[in-house]
């Protein structure tokens, strides 16, 4: 059998998202009651970060432990490769050791390499391109405090990064309605080959993408490598605020998303993020709980 990896969001099949999804809930109810399942015991997962992290790292690495397995940090200024060893090499020293790998990285180029040269499951746990493991966790969130995603409609409001490329694979998964709103710059970034088979709409305007909508999600303005452009990102992207009077275009009851960490006052205001009725923190919360479902399966498979 063909080892399994988690590229992208469409790696899998809708039944088996579903399937990782209420698996994850379960595994949420059960630690909320003080069980904590031995689903990875005697496991080891290697974690490879070219970026810095919070959510990732503390999110994977207790996963692991919870399971009663263990996770191996390596980043460039202490592994060999900072060094310059390539990374299909160290995709096979790292399968003779660990059961799975998990890396945090800046070209998606690394990931698909480090899944073409290992015989154990890679996650992808960020690229420039995509980041499967924060919109699992986003969903969950959705199914847990509104039910079934399908058929709602989901506003994402600001840059066309990798957050954005991956709700498009989302909406593909799933079924919802997405309606993309960013500068027409800044959407120019999105990766157009998920625009496929997808009821996938691009609306410059905030205010028309907003209206009716049951989910509004945004991201940092100057995402990890963009520093040297703050300036001009802030200022084409001031329009795409996520605040109060823009939230109020939306259903009564929408729920608003953001993978954080926020720069309040930019991208959202300090009062969309504190009157966000936890949603953010259980949202924040949900990575742990999706990642152990996600490789509980791909360790069974």
């Amino acid at each position: 059998m063909n080892t399994r990896h988690l590229l992208s969001l469409l790696d899998l099949a809708r039944d088996e998202a579903y399937a990782i999804l209420r698996r994850a809930a379960e595994l949420k109810q059960l630690r909320q009651q003080g069980i904590r399942p031995l689903l990875f015991e005697r496991k080891v997962l290697a974690m490879i970060f070219e970026k810095s992290s919070t959510r990732t790292r503390v999110s994977f690495e207790s996963a692991m432990i919870e399971g009663g397995g263990g996770a191996v940090f390596l980043s460039l200024s202490d592994s060999q490769l900072g060094r310059g060893e390539p990374i299909q090499d160290t995709a096979r020293v790292l399968s003779e050791m660990c059961d799975a790998i998990m890396a945090r990285t800046y070209a998606h180029t690394t990931v698909e390499s480090l899944a073409a040269h290992s015989s154990v499951p890679v996650i992808n746990g960020l690229t420039d391109r995509s980041h499967p493991c924060q919109v699992l966790a986003d969903i969950q969130t959705y199914m847990e405090f509104r039910g079934d995603i399908a058929h709602a409609r989901v506003a994402w409001v600001g840059d066309g990064n990798n957050m954005c490329n991956t709700y498009i694979e989302a909406a593909q998964l799933f079924g919802f309605q997405l309606v993309i709103s960013s500068p027409r710059d800044y959407a120019a970034t999105i990766d157009k080959s998920l625009l496929t088979n997808a009821t996938i709409n691009i609306e410059e305007d905030p205010v028309k993408a907003v209206a009716g909508a049951d989910l509004v999600v945004t991201d940092v303005w100057v995402s990890m490598g963009q520093e040297h452009d703050t300036d001009t990102r802030r200022s084409a992207l001031r329009p795409y605020q996520v605040n109060t009077a823009l939230l109020q275009l939306a259903n009564p009851d929408v729920l608003f998303m953001h993978c954080l960490p926020a720069h309040r006052g930019e991208e959202v205001t300090s009062e969309v993020m504190d009157r966000s009725n936890g949603v953010v923190w259980a949202e924040a919360g949900n990575r742990l709980h999706a990642q152990k479902a996600l490789l509980e399966f791909l360790l069974r498979e």
